[in-house]
């Protein structure tokens, strides 16, 4: 079964993903790049308001690959009661130190998904490590979205290695990246864990734009549901560790 994300920046378009049946909210401002943070303080605030029921996961912004900031980001955002932390890994910078001092916050409880992005030749090799530092998720991303959806982007075996990596060390694995509505009957074969979506939900396919409740539905309609559906993706991570 493949679950939906979407990606909201407010109450009030988190309670709109409720009503069309999304399986996961994900707390992000596409306004301020690829993977966007809101203030710890706003995520806060949202997940209190959130039924007990809806999974959440929140990103910490496109900071640079420097241990101290990431982890203090990551271990902030952890404590706003977020299900899922997504952290991306930007090319350059301390990867090592990094993924160090997340494996401590991991040890800690903390639910953290790592982000490659396809457009950047993303280092597939690093899936072993993340599982083995306690991550419980990967997912394959863009970071430019004006270069399109990712299932452009990238060639059909490299999009079925990552989830061959994914699914042989235990993490759940999800695509996203400016995915379009006809992007998806391409990529449920693939059976990912996750499709995430952002400009495809919005009026005119603008991520920065408001949600619209007609392009949820539509894409909702097209990915499946199954009685053997996940009721909460939370039972997935908790299997990974």
């Amino acid at each position: 079964m493949t679950a939906m994300l979407a990606s909201v920046r407010n109450l009030a378009e988190a309670r709109l993903v409720i009503q069309a049946g999304v399986d996961l909210i994900d707390l992000k401002a596409p306004e301020q790049g690829s993977l966007g943070g809101l203030p710890e303080s706003t995520v806060r605030e949202i997940v209190l308001r959130l039924p007990d029921s809806v999974t959440s996961s929140a990103t910490i912004g496109d900071l640079p690959m420097e241990p101290d900031k990431v982890a203090e980001a990551a271990s902030r955002m952890a404590a706003s009661g977020v299900d899922y932390v997504k952290i991306g890994w930007f090319p350059s910078g301390d990867w090592e130190g990094t993924l160090a001092r997340l494996s401590n916050l991991a040890e800690e409880g903390a639910r953290l998904v790592a982000v490659l992005f396809g457009d950047e030749l993303p280092v597939l090799d690093w899936i072993e490590r993340f599982r083995e530092a306690g991550f419980v998720g990967v997912l394959l991303d863009t970071r430019d979205k004006a270069r399109g959806p990712l299932a452009e982007i990238l060639p059909r075996e490299t999009i079925e290695r990552f989830l061959h990596l994914g699914r042989s060390h235990g993490l759940f694995c999800g695509l996203a990246g400016s995915l379009r509505i006809e992007d998806i009957a391409a990529l449920l074969p693939f059976e990912p864990d996750l499709l995430g979506f952002r400009g495809a939900l919005c009026r005119s396919g603008i991520r920065t734009a408001e949600l619209d409740g007609e392009a949820l539905r539509r894409v909702r309609a097209l990915i499946p549901r199954s009685p053997r559906s996940l009721p909460s993706l939370r039972r997935l991570a908790d299997t990974t560790q």
